[in-house]
């Protein structure tokens, strides 16, 4: 029992002194490095409007549903960041293949000039998370036919604005090429 308390004092003193380095100095340290280094994706690659009020984050999906806009993935957690996540339903599942049927049936309606054939699997899946930003250059492509019809700007134009949109692998080898929407529609807007 003595052995015990002579031990307790150094535990107390080094868990006290292991909370302090790995709870509050190594944080605000990193904080302070990023804030200094990188402070646009410190704080969340935050997109502001001409009134500098926030209206996305670059990270963050945006539930575009105007026929004149382009559109995201489809989320299952309404891009709630709150909430990431989404079911891992397996092909064969119920649930994913009524999901997929709403989500055809969707696009048909909304696209009637680009056939369901035709349409890339990321404008009628979700991602992991749900709040992806970014959807392939083709998925892009599917809806120029429909940007253009509603907002009269031409086809080629909105293809160039997809191209200036488009952002290559990392590192020239990771990951695939990809769109954020959010930044293609607020290019979009300035044409309008």
């Amino acid at each position: 029992m003595e052995r015990v308390k002579r031990l307790m004092g150094p535990i107390i003193r080094t868990s006290f002194l292991i909370m302090i380095i790995g709870g509050v100095l190594y944080p605000a340290a990193i904080t302070v490095i990023a804030q200094v280094i990188i402070p646009d994706r410190a704080n969340g690659s935050l997109i502001y409007n001409g009134e500098n009020e926030v209206i996305g984050s670059e990270l963050i999906g945006q539930n575009f549903t105007s026929a004149k806009f382009f559109h995201g993935r489809v989320s299952s957690i309404k891009y709630d960041a709150s909430g990431s996540g989404s079911n891992n339903y397996a092909p064969s599942n119920q649930e994913m293949i009524e999901r997929l049927k709403e989500s055809a049936a969707a696009w048909e309606k909304e696209n009637p000039n680009t056939p369901i054939n035709k349409v890339p699997l990321d404008l009628v899946t979700n991602s992991g998370s749900g709040l992806d930003p970014h959807i392939s250059p083709d998925a892009a492509y599917a809806q120029v036919s429909r940007v253009s019809e509603m907002t009269g700007i031409n086809q080629q134009t909105l293809r160039e604005l997809i191209n200036k949109n488009t952002q290559g692998k990392e590192l020239g080898i990771f990951g695939e090429e990809r769109v954020n929407v959010l930044k293609l529609n607020l290019d979009l807007v300035e044409l309008l």
